[in-house]
């Protein structure tokens, strides 16, 4: 790899995403992009008695279907990299032991979907592997209790709140087998914090990490949002996003044209879920649906992702610590 800058990289060998797939529930089934997921399950629980039980199915049916749209068998696949919301990662690992593919563990909370791209790539650019796949998703009925209530308790929620998408989205990445879609730069971030103390107020709290990794990209590649067709955050939500515009707007960035947030965009406004999407999962389904189907019909021909991930603890929180965030970047292109 070339380092650019001080956070950036340049692939140097020819990484493909080869394919995508997304798997969510039925709310976001139910929203805007419902025509681009390819499994839209009717139940949360997917056939299994607890809601933790049915999200490591997700992410066994997930990644298998992934593995079997790419035409690839699970030993053509030399390492798994993801990760979700879950406390010690208890659904990716044990995904991992049914599928038997060597794994790599994962967490940056909602920001770990980019993070598992930078990893599988960097792998890839060793040349020691051929195929790698990234995974990563959350749900909502196991988030909202290990993070914020029992389910039970039915809490009013805060108006700048936003809903952890269920959902689960897989990349493929190749060194051997070419396709459209190329990851050829990334950005690795910083934790940042701005002092927020608010576990309900995560847009507020991420869009800071998300505009020091994009201006530090924008820096370190001598670049512009003038130069890439689509520019998307993870899950801000809509304050976090419109908090994350005003603060490139002070740096000189206008994103008024060529900028979405994931989470703002997954869900109807009649849908009830406040300022939008969040969750791990957020960013991996609209990566593995809308933007590699745009990228792979030519809508799109560069987009830059940037995964963002609030690293609160219950624990400490409680304890009057603030919300440390990160964001990380990842260059999709298309040949």
């Amino acid at each position: 790899m070339i380092k650019l800058g001080k956070q950036t990289y340049q692939l140097e060998k020819d990484i493909s995403v080869v394919t995508g797939l997304s798997l969510v529930g039925q709310k976001e089934g139910d929203g805007p992009l419902k025509r681009y997921f390819d499994f839209v399950e009717k139940d949360d629980k997917m056939g299994e008695k607890t809601f933790e039980k049915g999200e490591r199915h997700m992410f066994v049916k997930a990644i298998s279907s992934a593995i079997k749209k790419s035409g690839f068998s699970n030993e053509q696949i030399d390492l798994y990299v993801g990760g979700d919301l879950m406390n010690q990662l208890v659904s990716s690992n044990y995904t991992a032991e049914e599928l038997e593919i060597p794994f790599l563990g994962l967490y940056n909370a909602c920001a770990t979907m980019t993070e598992s791209l930078i990893i599988g790539s960097t792998f890839l650019e060793t040349g020691g592997l051929n195929n790698v796949i990234c995974a990563t998703g959350s749900h909502f009925s196991t988030a909202e209790r290990q993070y914020r209530y029992p389910l039970e308790f039915g809490n009013q929620r805060q108006s700048y709140a936003q809903w952890t998408v269920t959902g689960v989205g897989a990349s493929v990445l190749s060194s051997v087998k070419k396709s459209k879609v190329k990851i050829r730069k990334f950005t690795v971030g910083k934790v940042t914090d701005f002092g927020i103390c608010d576990i309900a107020n995560m847009g507020a709290a991420m869009a800071p990490a998300a505009m020091e990794t994009l201006n530090a990209f924008f820096k370190d590649t001598n670049t512009t949002q003038k130069d890439y067709d689509l520019i998307a955050t993870g899950d801000l939500g809509k304050l976090g996003s419109d908090i994350f515009k005003d603060l490139m707007q002070e740096k000189g960035y206008d994103l008024e044209t060529n900028y979405i947030d994931c989470g703002h965009m997954i869900y109807n406004i009649d849908q009830d879920t406040l300022q939008g999407g969040s969750g791990a999962g957020c960013s991996a389904v609209v990566l593995n649906s809308y933007i590699l189907n745009k990228l792979n019909t030519g809508e799109f021909k560069n987009v830059l992702l940037i995964s963002t991930g609030a690293l609160m603890s219950t624990t400490v929180n409680q304890q009057g610590d603030s919300i440390p965030c990160i964001a990380h970047l990842v260059l999709l292109e298309v040949e």
